[in-house]
């Protein structure tokens, strides 16, 4: 893993450590985050985290905060958001 990719996970893994069952794994080949075998988190590239959540929050986080969440076209219509780091 590179050391950007690195530092981004390690991010990642501080805010969610006070979650249960937390599992370090890899999806895409990159650092991901799982809750038994379901996907919660994935470090994207050196810049943006994909965050899984229900469709109804997506569309909220989207409007409250442009300049953080934000989603490209491949990610439309899916439960995951892209996080800027």
């Amino acid at each position: 893993m590179s050391d950007e990719l690195s530092t981004v996970f390690e991010a990642l893994r501080r805010a969610a450590s006070g979650l249960p069952d937390i599992i370090e794994t890899t999806s895409y080949g990159t650092p991901a985050l799982k809750i038994g075998k379901k996907l919660r988190a994935r470090v994207k590239d050196a810049d943006t985290v994909v965050l899984m959540c229900p469709l109804d929050e997506k569309e909220m986080l989207l409007e409250a905060a442009p300049a953080i969440y934000f989603e490209t076209d491949h990610y439309k219509g899916w439960p995951a958001i892209l996080v800027r780091f």
